[in-house]
């Protein structure tokens, strides 16, 4: 690197406390950084924080370069009938509740439908455990979408979702079942139900829901079938930078093993209308100094394994969702077209953003915006009926030898 660069690095750097400076010159280095890394960095404030953010867009740059992908989807939410119990949900009914629903097929084919017909490329299909339900009906939504809608992506069905289906099942291996919706059409699960991935603060979250062990056996075994996967976590609660360290460095070292992960979306916790907050006294959410945090630090301990952070709009808002941007995030998620469970919890943030408007909130950054596949394929605009071609993306890995010095 040119003297010029390494002074402006000097500059960039000054200023910040020492073992921030520490893990940063790492991740400049192009260093794996440790749980310990992570910890420091997820502790950052003021112009830690600043040169933090500005660290993970240069690694952003570096990985992705300068486009913003964005899904055309659709989320549908089947039935808000769920007997888990998490405490952080402000969406799960009993199902004597005057509100509590149970939509059949062909609701979800007529919602199916109308995302198709304007022009989306994916539904996103999730519901609450409901305890009638047997281990067959996932693949009859499945089925009952592909038969009508071959082309459309199907990104479905949590960990929990699948621990449900697996147990009614009537005695399948876990590997046979998810082959079995694999082969009926299944393109993607989310990695979601995932939280934080310490038993410990599990059995507070929601003790009746599957732990860490099954999560990852879950996971894993969907990457081995074939099943590529999204991962999340959720922070902005009771949970320290000590769990959220190790919940990434799970997720990393998973990623390594299986490399079926799509992306990183940081959820940070929606506080308004859960037990969770109003009873148990956790935070009342995350902070934008948390969720600016969690985006970044993303960024710098994932790479180059896990490429993409995506923004949730949903959860911190359009224009906290552009800083996000601008702190080492690649992805502003999906259009969605309808969001419960968010809203049901109290976000205050809509449920539907138009694909014109995601494309507006990129270029006011100066960034491209380009529609992708779940999969992160760029999808091309045809003619004849909505769908489009997919013709993958991978930009080449780039990797930065930097050198800093060593005095602080």
């Amino acid at each position: 690197m040119s003297s010029t660069g390494v002074d402006l690095a000097e500059r960039v750097l000054r200023g910040t406390t020492h073992r921030v400076r520490a893990a940063l010159e790492a991740a400049l280095e192009g260093r794996e950084l440790s749980r310990e890394d992570a910890r420091t960095l997820l502790r950052a404030q003021g112009r830690d924080l600043q040169v933090l953010c500005m660290v993970a867009d240069l690694a952003r740059d570096e990985d992705v370069g300068n486009e913003v992908s964005y899904v055309f989807n659709r989320n549908i939410n089947f039935t808000n009938i769920c007997y888990v119990g998490c405490s952080f949900c402000g969406f799960s009914r009993h199902k004597h509740d005057e509100d509590a629903y149970d939509r059949g097929l062909d609701h979800i084919l007529e919602q199916t439908r109308d995302a198709w017909e304007k022009g989306a490329s994916e539904v996103c299909i999730q519901g609450g455990i409901h305890p009638n339900k047997d281990g067959f009906w996932y693949r009859e939504i499945i089925c009952a979408i592909k038969k009508e809608f071959p082309d459309i992506d199907i990104h479905a069905f949590s960990p929990e979702e699948i621990h449900f289906g697996h147990q009614k099942s009537g005695g399948m291996s876990l590997r046979d079942y998810l082959a079995m919706l694999k082969e009926a059409g299944l393109g993607t699960i989310p990695g979601t139900a995932a939280e934080i991935l310490d038993d410990e603060i599990r059995k507070i979250l929601s003790p009746r829901k599957l732990m860490t062990d099954r999560w990852v056996e879950i996971v894993t075994t969907a990457h081995a079938v074939g099943l590529r996967s999204s991962s999340t976590v959720m922070y902005g609660h009771l949970e320290t930078e000590y769990h959220l360290a190790a919940h990434l460095d799970l997720l990393r070292s998973i990623q390594k093993d299986t490399g079926g992960f799509t992306e990183l979306v940081p959820l940070g916790f929606i506080h308004p209308n859960t037990k969770l907050y109003t009873e148990q006294g956790s935070r009342p959410g995350a902070s934008m100094a948390e969720d600016l945090r969690m985006v970044a630090v993303a960024r710098l301990f994932l790479r180059p394994w896990i490429r993409n952070v995506q923004v949730s709009w949903v959860k911190m808002g359009p224009k906290l969702a552009q800083l996000g941007l601008l702190s080492g995030a690649n992805d502003f998620g999906g259009t969605l077209m309808e969001e419960s469970i968010s809203k049901a919890a109290g976000s205050e943030h809509g449920d539907n953003l138009p694909v014109e408007e995601i494309e507006r909130l990129i270029r006011e950054l100066g960034r491209i915006p380009y529609e992708r596949t779940t999969t992160y394929g760029r999808r091309e605009q045809t003619t004849g009926q909505p769908g489009r071609d997919a013709v993958p993306v991978a930009p080449a890995a780039r990797t930065w030898h930097v050198s800093l010095g060593s005095g602080y």
